[in-house]
Formats: structure tokens, C-alpha cells, sequence
């Protein structure tokens, strides 16, 4: 049975830089399964409605390519072989929504926030140093980060006009996909974080909230 490919240092980075072309140019990634969307029939929203649910989707996104950035950033410093693996197909599956919701954003006439870039830097350092305390550290600060994700998509689940179903199965199977991981990460032997940090990450997670629903 062939062994895992060994990289070095230099691959792996260049292997990151990819990935990060790849979450931040428009129409650059490719879900792997097709967009819950596609089977709902669109509805007309007014102006209004539509401004808003593209704000809710441009948040959406603009959290999606800061998973991509925290996971890449763990994947980077994990230290057991089997850490790095989930870290890399969690950035797999997390491609979907981020597709998912680049598509509804152009439907609703928008665009992604310019703030991608700065986040996900942000994001990717903030992983990478979560990987280098311990594994344990790395898979609790993605539970952690998947808790915000799913608080985010209730209220915006709340938000949305009723009449979208387009967006709503969207951002509903996300909830699903993103329970799954954060139940993942701390079956795989993640820290529970105490309730101060999720603190701390419930007000980080407000200020790009405000900043992206409209740029």
C-alpha cells in the first residue's frame, strides 16, 4: 500500500497560497455537490428585500472564506498527520457554501465584501497559531468557531424574507453541515472553550458582521 505524500515546508505554502487564490477570486471554487437553491423556485423580492438577504448572504460568504483561511491555517501547523487530514476536508466541504453563497449574492444583483482579503489573513493567522499551541486547541477553536457560524444562521434564517426559498435552503443546509463539524472537532478530541472566549469571539464576530453587510 503506497504511503502518504510526504510535502515540505515549501509545498505546503505554496499548496496554501493556492488555496487561498482559490477562496478569494470570483467563481474560483467549485462545489462538489449542487446548490440546495437550484430546486426552489425564485421569487420576486423588492429592492429592499433583496438588499438586505444580499447582505445576509455577503456575511455568509465573507464567513465562509474565513473558515477557509482558519482551517488552511490549522491544516499548515496540525501536528498529527490525522488533525491535518480533517482540517483539509472540512476546507473541502466548506468550499460548497462558499460557492453556494458567491452564487446567490450575484443573483441578488451584489457582489462578495472587498474586505475578503484582510479577513482572511486575519483568519489565517488565527489558525495557524491555534495549530501550533496544541491539536486539542485547533479542533476546540473550530467547534467553537462552528457554534458562531450556526448562532449567525439562526438569526439570519429569522431574517429572511419567507417568501426566499432560494436563499433559505442555502443557508439551511449549511446549519446542518456546520453542527456537523463543530461535533466533529470536539468528538476528535477538541477543548470545550470557556464561556469568556466564546465571548471574545461572539464580539469579533459582530464587528466583521457590521462590516461586510454592505461592503
Amino acid at each position: 500500500m503506497a504511503s502518504e505524500r510526504q510535502y515540505s515546508p515549501v509545498d505546503r505554502l505554496l499548496l496554501q497560497a493556492d488555496a487561498a487564490l482559490r477562496t478569494l477570486l470570483p467563481f474560483s471554487g467549485a462545489s462538489s455537490r449542487p446548490s440546495p437553491a437550484i430546486v426552489q423556485n425564485e421569487t420576486e423580492l423588492s429592492s429592499e428585500e433583496s438588499r438586505h438577504v444580499a447582505g445576509l448572504m455577503r456575511i455568509n460568504h465573507t464567513g465562509e472564506v474565513c473558515a477557509q483561511a482558519l482551517y488552511q491555517g490549522q491544516a499548515l501547523t496540525a501536528k498529527l498527520p490525522e488533525v491535518r487530514s480533517a482540517m483539509e476536508h472540512a476546507a473541502d466541504e466548506e468550499i460548497d457554501h462558499l460557492a453556494w453563497c458567491e452564487q446567490r449574492i450575484r443573483e441578488l444583483g451584489s457582489q462578495p465584501s472587498v474586505l475578503n482579503p484582510l479577513f482572511y489573513g486575519l483568519s489565517f493567522g488565527v489558525g495557524a497559531v491555534a495549530g501550533l499551541v496544541s491539536d486539542r486547541v485547533s479542533l476546540g477553536f473550530v467547534a467553537a468557531t462552528e457554534d458562531q457560524v450556526c448562532k449567525h444562521l439562526d438569526e439570519h434564517l429569522e431574517q429572511l424574507p419567507e417568501h426566499d426559498a432560494k436563499s433559505r435552503a442555502i443557508l439551511e443546509q449549511m446549519r446542518i453541515d456546520e453542527q456537523q463539524h463543530a461535533n466533529s472537532a470536539l468528538a476528535a478530541g477538541g477543548v470545550r472553550f470557556p464561556a469568556p472566549v466564546k465571548f471574545g469571539m461572539t464580539l469579533l464576530s459582530k464587528v466583521m458582521t457590521k462590516s461586510t453587510y454592505r461592503v
